[in-house]
């Protein structure tokens, strides 16, 4: 799974594979918690995270939210800046 960016030590990672599913979505890993955060709403769909993390990610989602998608829908990964 590539690392598409990383801030405050979480790691934002997507996965690149022909069974991967919708909605468009990344991973975040913080420590021992991984949340699966929908791009297009900023939803947490599946695990969990801390809330100021969770809070983090989607302010970084709502950043890069047409690059993300540009990378879900292409599967051409590059990363992306961190949160500043």
């Amino acid at each position: 799974m590539p690392m598409i960016s990383s801030f405050y030590g979480i790691m934002i990672k997507m996965y690149f594979e022909q069974s991967e599913h919708n909605p468009p979505h990344i991973h975040a890993i913080y420590g021992k918690y991984i949340g699966v955060i929908d791009i297009n709403t900023g939803s947490l769909i599946d695990g969990n995270l801390p809330n100021k993390a969770l809070s983090l990610v989607r302010e970084w989602v709502n950043l890069y939210k047409n690059q993300l998608l540009n990378i879900w829908n292409t599967q051409k990964f590059k990363k992306l800046p961190p949160l500043n």
